[in-house]
């Protein structure tokens, strides 16, 4: 068995090596253009390279997603989900977009591809993983051409002179920018006696690691911002050999050089000083940077990202004499997600990646997450902060008998800085982490949220945000984590409770049918038309407090949503319309509750009771808990829910 695997082992190494070998290309200048007449796109310069490495993989239009949480969140807009992204990325659907577009103007040299892509927003809202995923994206996409040796890896067709190139332009169907650096016009002169024709070409791999085509420039001491960090310097040490002005001396290994053909990142780009920050204005518009020394300029094609937390940017913005580098940003603000559903992919995402085994009980993500987007959203006089978060994940909302027809995108127009505080995804994460260290059984919303309580009270923030942390903890969060326990212990009671509810909700939409149509009801057994039951009606509706007049406009409103939603194509069930499907699971559990309450409640069980216990926990585990947090979570129910 051993030598099979150390068999597998070697043919994966040679596998691996054979394909990288094969993906390898030399050649000189003259056999270069050939494959550049035969692929056009080799010679693309970097906008257009990370625009491929997005577009690619494919998008969707927003418009033909089957989705109807989100074209109620979105509406009409017009958003892209790019696959690149998505599985990556969650609740950032319009940053995401904005990025694509940004790409898609540069690609065709719009006034973009002379602009630096700056990311804004809070800690933990994606930033550096955006950019991170652009580099990655960047490794994958394959190598690219450029002249032997040359430390920018720089295009090959630079090497082509300058009252030529509109011909070559025409025969190749390219557009051919920029000018070859003082290393590479020295070689040709010198090694190739100006015979352009024979400069040896190679493929060149991009590495963040290896610094082939993704320079990072991170914050700089503002006592010692060297601008060779930007641009490279001179090896004194060759001064003995080479004259000042010889380009031999050149080290060009600055975040610009090393950029070449790919992308340049800066770190929280705005705390450097201003004055650092000049050579991005030539290296955005002219696409040009100052040689070191007195070596002129050195022509540069790269993607500028950088990224930066909103203090710093009001910062910089306030400063009036930074205008020149403020007018040569496309600005895309990247928030803290705001909906609850797509909260919980980003924890989940992060723990698949963790070697954490515990278990994690149903609802201690969501519980995580109510907390977290609870502290990004802002208090409005038209709804509460649950209901709010709610219309953010594109539910639909029953209040005081009516359905709450407020437009999420009306709330978010009145505060157009939410999410940008608040709660990030390292606190939750922290939380997580600890709470799973510490009970190795499994964690449930309840260990999770005290771990919240005393990392918020440890915390090191303003008294009124502590003080606002703690109620939403402590008041908020605490009811609705009550509201789904009760949900869910009286699921787990009811036997088959969803073929129940889908039972009832059959049962409602032919009874309301009928009433809305002023027709009869047909008696499944005997054949018989009947009167719609209007006492069976008000049965389910006075459950979420439609009673009365309401009644007629709320039946009238679940048939043409669902009569709409099945137009569409979607499959249409007793959880398709929010207000019904409360009003169903609310009928259920009040016929389940009192025997739920005894049950949980007992101190002693009869051994009915006993059966009708362990039934409950097996149902619980069958939900997906094990069997430590599913005693845990109805000794909770028992002491805080069903309150005598």
């Amino acid at each position: 068995m051993a030598g099979d695997e150390r068999s597998r082992f070697e043919d994966l190494i040679h596998d691996d090596r054979r394909t990288r070998k094969e993906s390898r290309w030399e050649g000189t200048f003259l056999e270069y253009l050939d494959l550049v007449r035969e692929d056009p796109s080799m010679a693309q310069l970097a906008h257009e390279r990370l625009h491929r490495v997005i577009a690619e993989p494919g998008y969707t239009h927003l418009e033909d997603v089957e989705d109807s949480r989100l074209h109620r969140v979105f509406g009409d807009e017009s958003v892209r989900i790019y696959n690149f992204f998505k599985d990556e990325f969650f609740g950032i659907e319009k940053p995401i977009d904005h990025i694509a577009r940004y790409f898609h103007s540069a690609a065709r040299r719009g006034e973009e591809s002379r602009q630096v892509l700056c990311l804004i927003g809070p800690v933990g809202a994606g930033k550096s993983s955006l950019v991170e995923k652009l580099q990655k994206g960047l490794e994958h996409a394959g190598p690219s051409y450029a002249i032997e040796g040359c430390p920018m890896a720089e295009e090959p067709l630079h090497l082509l002179p300058k009252h030529l190139r509109p011909e070559f332009e025409e025969m190749l169907d390219v557009r051919i920018e920029g000018e070859l650096c003082p290393l590479c016009r020295f070689r040709l002169e010198e090694e190739f006696d100006g015979r352009y024709e024979e400069v040896p070409v190679v493929t060149v791999p991009f590495s963040r690691h290896g610094r082939r085509g993704i320079g990072v420039v991170p914050p700089v001491d503002p006592n010692n911002q060297d601008t060779s960090v930007l641009i490279g310097s001179e090896d004194i040490s060759k001064l003995d050999r080479y004259s000042e002005g010889d380009p031999r001396i050149l080290e060009l290994n600055g975040a610009f050089n090393v950029g070449n053909r790919g992308m340049t990142e800066f770190i929280e780009v705005f705390k450097n000083e201003t004055e650092y920050l000049h050579t991005i204005l030539t290296a955005t518009q002219e696409k040009f940077i100052p040689a070191p020394g007195r070596h002129g300029t050195v022509y540069v094609d790269t993607v500028i990202v950088a990224h930066s937390n909103e203090a710093e940017w009001r910062r910089f913005k306030g400063d009036h004499t930074n205008e020149a580098i403020l007018d040569r940003l496309v600005v895309v603000k990247v928030p803290y997600n705001l909906r609850i559903s797509e909260e919980v992919k980003i924890y989940q995402k992060l723990l698949d990646r963790s070697s954490f085994d515990a278990h994690i009980a149903p609802h201690t993500l969501e519980v995580a997450s109510i907390f977290a987007i609870l502290s990004r959203l802002e208090p409005t006089n038209k709804c509460d902060l649950m209901t709010k978060l709610r219309l953010y994940n594109g539910e639909k909302v029953v209040e005081k008998g009516k359905t709450v027809k407020l437009d999420p995108r009306e709330l978010q127009d009145e505060a157009p800085r939410e999410g940008m505080e608040g709660i990030s995804t390292r606190f939750i994460m922290k939380a997580l982490d600890s709470t799973l260290a510490d009970h190795p059984e499994g964690i449930h919303p309840i260990n999770i949220r005290e771990t919240l309580v005393q990392m918020v009270k440890a915390a090191d923030m303003a008294d009124d945000k502590k003080k606002h942390y703690l109620e939403i903890l402590q008041d908020t969060v605490h009811k609705e984590y009550l509201n789904i326990l009760e949900k869910e212990v009286t699921k787990a009671f009811v036997y088959s409770f969803e073929e129940q509810a889908e039972s009832l909700f059959q049962n409602y939409l032919d009874h309301a049918e009928a009433y809305v149509n002023k027709g009869k009801v047909r008696d499944s057994n005997t054949g018989e038309e009947l009167q719609p039951d209007e006492d069976f009606l008000k049965s389910v509706e006075e459950q979420i407090a439609i009673v009365g007049s309401a009644a007629r406009s709320f039946r009238q409103e679940v048939m043409a949503y669902l009569w709409a939603s099945s137009r569409r194509g979607e499959k249409v069930n007793y959880q398709s319309y929010e207000p019904l499907k409360e009003a169903i699971e609310k009928r259920l559990m009040s016929s389940a509750r009192e025997m739920s309450r005894i049950i949980t409640k007992a101190r002693t069980r009869d051994e009915e009771q006993r059966k009708k216990y362990d039934d409950l926990i097996e149902a619980l585990i069958e939900r997906g808990y094990n069997e430590d947090t599913a005693e845990v979570v109805l000794r909770y129910a028992a002491n805080n829910l069903w309150k005598d």
